[in-house]
């Protein structure tokens, strides 16, 4: 696995501001003016340079700082209600919230390990019942509201995000696709337009989340988030969230 060792720290600064955009650009210098193929495999370069890898527990701490309301420093906001809870809160009792793997673990069975399974890019605080809920499906639209999570659907193979972080969930599971290429013994993960993807290491449906991406456009807390997951924890970003218009370069 690309990156450096286990040495990130837990946050002692407040959520930063979105990054300005001459840094933005030298950072992706290596990937402008790609596209198909090329686009991807400078992308996975970039954001696989110089990463720092948190532990599992070290992932409760960056959720504080990723996900802090910045209406109630005290709180985070909870990705599927829209909730916002206590930082000390975290747990495994009702109402409290966790770490939700948006790219299920079990699709490509990566567990908890440092690597995919500590990737702050795709760990979100969530409600305990509401991410057991979502469970280790696919992303699709359709199915019964959830009652703990009104504006969330599921079905027996899929879950749909409230309206308000479809595109975050799509931004996410792109960043995914494109980080993790098999390197140090963790599986390729790639997308797919399935929804019974099962332990394979596929999420899908590709169609829906490009929907999803472009319905949904970046919002100022993602690019936030963004931030200060390169300032303060791992040290690298998601594309898709700094040039949104990559997604249809890479996936057409």
């Amino acid at each position: 696995m690309i990156g450096a060792a286990l040495v990130a720290t837990a946050p002692v600064a407040p959520a930063a501001a979105p990054a300005p955009a001459d840094q933005v650009e030298d950072y992706y210098q290596g990937a402008i003016g790609k596209t198909g193929p090329e686009l991807e495999a400078a992308l996975h370069g970039i954001i696989s340079n110089g990463v720092t890898t948190l532990d599992y527990d070290q992932v409760w701490d960056a959720l504080k700082a990723t996900d802090e309301d910045p209406a109630n420093p005290a709180n985070v906001v909870l990705l599927y209600t829209g909730r916002s809870q206590s930082k000390d809160s975290n747990g495994g009792d009702a109402d409290d919230w966790n770490r939700e793997h948006v790219w299920a673990k079990s699709h490509g069975d990566f567990g908890t390990s440092p690597g995919p399974g500590t990737d702050v890019h795709h760990l979100r605080p969530t409600d305990v019942s509401v991410n057991s809920t979502r469970g280790s499906k696919d992303f699709d639209n359709g199915g019964t509201e959830v009652g703990e999570a009104p504006g969330n659907f599921t079905d027996d193979d899929s879950y749909e995000p409230r309206d308000e972080v479809k595109g975050d969930v799509a931004r996410m599971i792109f960043y995914m696709a494109v980080r993790w290429e098999g390197e140090g013994g963790f599986a390729d993960l790639e997308l797919n337009d399935n929804v019974d993807n099962g332990s394979a290491p596929f999420m899908g449906r590709l169609s829906v989340l490009r929907q999803w991406h472009e319905q949904d456009p970046v919002s100022e807390s993602e690019q936030r988030r963004n931030q200060v997951i390169f300032d303060q924890f791992q040290h690298n970003r998601n594309p898709f969230i700094d040039h949104p218009e990559w997604v249809a370069e890479i996936w057409r």
